[in-house]
């Protein structure tokens, strides 16, 4: 679920909301009850959990190796096309 930041333009007081995309927009402020709370616009914020992407992939440095273009690449070691790198 999103965690989205909300912010009361009467008092100024700040909320992260963790929320479905479907939830309704909050709009009363819970520090002073006035219909002033909206949502901000920010960075989104999420978790990665369980043996995901950084987990399994990336975390020891190895990069999946490129492969050539084509097979006549591959057997000369050089790409004709790619200027012979």
């Amino acid at each position: 679920m999103p965690i989205y930041e909300y912010r009361c333009s009467s008092c100024g007081a700040q909320k992260d909301v963790m929320q479905k995309l479907s939830d309704p927009l909050l709009t009363t402020c819970p520090e002073c009850g006035k219909e002033t709370f909206s949502k901000q616009l920010s960075a989104a914020g999420f978790q990665l959990k369980g043996s995901g992407y950084y987990v399994t992939d990336f975390k020891n440095g190895n990069k999946p190796k490129a492969e050539p273009a084509c097979a006549p690449c591959a057997a000369a070691g050089s790409c004709p096309v790619a200027g012979g790198n």
